[in-house]
């Protein structure tokens, strides 16, 4: 049998998928057991080892707020026991409110049924109904009780669900409610009458939105229909009933003290709040886990997506991990300080993350970890009450984030950092006050203009942090970034003006090439900016001999016509290498230098080449090609082409569109033939896109121009 031969390339690919696991497996659990220690005492609690009626060894306090519904029952019935009950049922108002409640599904079943036969008549002739006109038709069948007692908002809730659904819950509704009116309906327990059908709501196998629209028509359902035959008697009932709170153990409340003997009162409070229950205190800590497990998985499949971007490597990696490591951190220091009187997370500078990993990263990944970082903090601000996620912190640190990555848009410097900046103020001044104008407490003009100044410092110091974090992260990591680019892009770098006052002419071509390269890479969804900066240095490497390159010998003879053909091929093909050398001297970014040194690949030099064949057949094709290597990304690729490009139109004495479209299509052709694009994710399709924005690119600048006729001369 014939053995396989060793597949090189196979192994190279193989080793390459290796290598991206394994550093997206080492720095998403990296990150998850930082999430993990970090969160753990957010949900997990002390648990002691107590016997009944020994002493405290030390003081302990409730983990939760729990209500004691043994001692708030107790409490319940001895008042009602002091009371005598005496009261009549009237059967006619509970006939009364399940007729209405009958009627409501019934005339909604009615229009649904109407809509439905009322739709395939009249299909494609009619636009289907809109809400507010569906409320219209069933409330003009509906009495006129259910009108008054019923919001549009609650109707239209229980259109939308299906009816198998509202049928399934139209019959345990009755059923409760018819329940809860038989035991009668006081005007002093109407609530909790309300309370106890919301409950059965709530446990029910409905839908969540069914089980919502329910819990609001038990308000209208359920009213009083027992009668006291004594006012007196009534009276004394309702204000003992409503004196009753229930008993509850709140968060931080002492429960024993030091040296205190443990009663059986004692006791069944701290098996109340879970601090002698080991399996209970355990379940916490897998709910965790499982949480950080997810979080990990949606952080591992995001850099999975950036490595078939071929954006991901390590300095991917570590900025994704130094960052979130940042703010989850930032995130517990200030949760330290913060309590439910001080809500102190206004002023956590959350949009930090998401400016830096926009900017350094991807848009996309800067939504994921958004989402990620609220998920976290609604968990770090809960007060380390097990069990428990502060809402109001997850909403408000996500839509932050997201106004960040909204607003930092058309990025030309540092300032537009600022800019943003002042945009995630607005927003979250705007989430300030809807949580203030959603809540039933009130709060002081001092308290919103507290919560205000903490929202705009939170935006701020994101937009800080972020302008002084930026610079470490290009610098220490060599990530480069668009505010970087743009700052390369200054004219008055000192290596741009050392091109355009020694090498003008090269400068000329550069400014041509960045223009062509730009378009061509945003048309294949390449980065087009770095394109542009690395055209602007690709051919910094002629200043060394600037007029041994044609664009620059103006009024001047060639000297390559005094020297021969492998002398004048050293001289041209050294000129990407030295400039990469000049880009390293100035410490440019990696991405620059690489563009540099692989703009022309392992090309030929055709001219010398054929001049040289012409005195010797025997010559090498070696010596006069490039030494490369190859163009590794589309950047380079594409700059490969338009530097070639340019200078053949710009040789063109009358460029027509013809002569422009057949050196576009010469150039690219004898490229990929040659094997230029071998090592760079260029598909064939994107060729040809780039082709065409090439062609339209220079049919625009070398368009016709109207010949103005000579003055005579008299």
């Amino acid at each position: 049998m014939e053995k396989k031969k060793f597949n090189p390339r196979s192994w190279f690919v193989f080793k390459q998928r290796y290598s991206k696991w394994s550093i997206i497996t080492v720095a998403t659990l990296l990150l998850g057991l930082f999430f993990f220690f970090l969160t753990i005492n957010n949900v997990h609690t002390e648990i002691y080892e107590i016997e009944r009626f020994s002493r405290a060894k030390e003081t302990i306090r409730s983990p939760v707020t729990i209500e004691n519904e043994q001692e708030t029952e107790r409490k319940t019935r001895e008042t009602v026991q002091s009371v005598e009950d005496r009261y009549n049922i009237d059967q006619e108002v509970t006939d009364e409110r399940i007729a209405y409640t009958k009627e409501i599904f019934a005339a909604i079943t009615k229009l649904e049924e109407e809509l439905k036969t009322s739709g395939k008549e009249d299909k494609g002739k009619l636009e289907p109904l809109t809400n507010k006109e569906k409320i219209q038709q069933l409330k003009q069948i509906l009495s006129p009780e259910i009108k008054e007692g019923v919001s549009d908002d609650l109707l239209l809730q229980l259109m939308q669900v299906p009816k198998d659904e509202r049928d399934k819950g139209e019959k345990l509704f009755l059923h409760s409610l018819s329940d809860t009116l038989n035991n009668g309906v006081r005007t002093e327990n109407t609530q909790s009458a309300i309370s106890n059908l919301k409950q059965d709501i709530k446990y029910a196998e409905l839908d969540a939105n069914l089980k919502e629209a329910l819990t609001r028509l038990s308000e209208f359902a359920v009213v009083e229909n027992s009668f006291f035959d004594v006012d007196e008697t009534a009276n004394a009932r309702k204000e003992a009933a409503s004196n009753v709170e229930p008993v509850v153990i709140r968060a931080g409340e002492i429960i024993v003290r030091e040296g205190q003997v443990i009663t059986n009162e004692v006791y069944e409070k701290l098996k109340l709040v879970g601090v002698l229950d080991k399996e209970r205190n355990l379940f916490p800590v897998i709910g965790l886990s499982l949480l950080i497990l997810l979080i990990c998985s949606v952080i591992a499949h995001e850099m999975n997506w950036l490595a078939k971007q071929e954006q991901l490597n390590n300095r991917t990696v570590v900025t994704l991990t130094i960052i979130s490591v940042i703010m989850v951190a930032l995130m517990k220091i200030a949760s330290i300080y913060t309590t439910q009187v001080n809500q102190l997370f206004y002023v956590m500078p959350i949009a930090t993350g998401a400016l830096l990993i926009k900017q350094l990263i991807h848009e996309r990944t800067a939504i994921i970890f958004s989402c990620l970082f609220a998920i976290l903090g609604s968990m770090i601000f809960n007060n380390q009450i097990p069990g428990s996620l502060n809402v109001e912190t997850g909403i408000y640190f996500l839509l932050s984030q997201l106004a960040a990555i909204f607003f930092l848009r058309n990025v030309k410097d540092r300032l537009a950092v600022v800019k943003a900046g002042l945009g995630i103020g607005v927003v979250n001044i705007v989430i300030v006050l809807l949580f203030i104008f959603l809540s039933f407490e009130k709060y002081a003009l001092g308290d919103i203009f507290i919560q205000s100044s903490l929202a705009t410092a939170s935006a701020l110091l994101s937009a800080v942090l972020t302008i002084g974090l930026l610079p470490y992260f290009e610098t220490a990591l060599g990530i480069l970034s668009d505010i970087k680019l743009l700052q390369l892009s200054n004219p008055n770098h000192p290596l741009l003006k050392k091109l355009l006052t020694e090498a003008p002419g090269t400068y000329h071509h550069s400014i041509m090439v960045a223009n062509l390269s730009e378009t061509a890479c945003e048309a294949v969804g390449a980065n087009g900016l770095l394109a542009r900066v690395g055209s602007y240095y690709h051919d910094l490497g002629k200043t060394v001999a600037p007029h041994y390159f044609i664009e620059n010998q103006l009024a001047i003879r060639n000297p390559h016509d005094f020297i021969e053909p492998e002398e004048s091929a050293k001289i041209i093909i050294s000129h990407p290498y030295d400039g990469a050398e000049m880009l390293k001297k100035y410490r440019l970014p990696k991405e620059i230098i690489d563009i540099a040194k692989q703009h022309h690949g392992t090309s030929l030099l055709k001219y010398f080449y054929m001049k040289a064949k012409k005195e010797n057949e025997e010559v090498q094709e070696l010596a006069y090609r490039y030494p490369g290597p190859k163009p590794q990304t589309k950047e380079t690729a594409i700059i490969n082409i338009c530097d070639s490009v340019e200078a053949a139109v710009r040789s063109l004495k009358e460029p027509t569109e013809e002569k422009i479209e057949q050196i576009v299509a010469s150039i690219i052709q004898d490229r990929l033939t040659d094997g230029q694009f071998d090592e760079c994710p260029l598909t064939l399709k994107e060729l040809h896109t780039i082709q065409e924005t090439i062609c339209g690119t220079l049919k625009g600048i070398f368009h016709s121009r109207i010949q103005y006729p000579e003055k005579e001369v008299k």
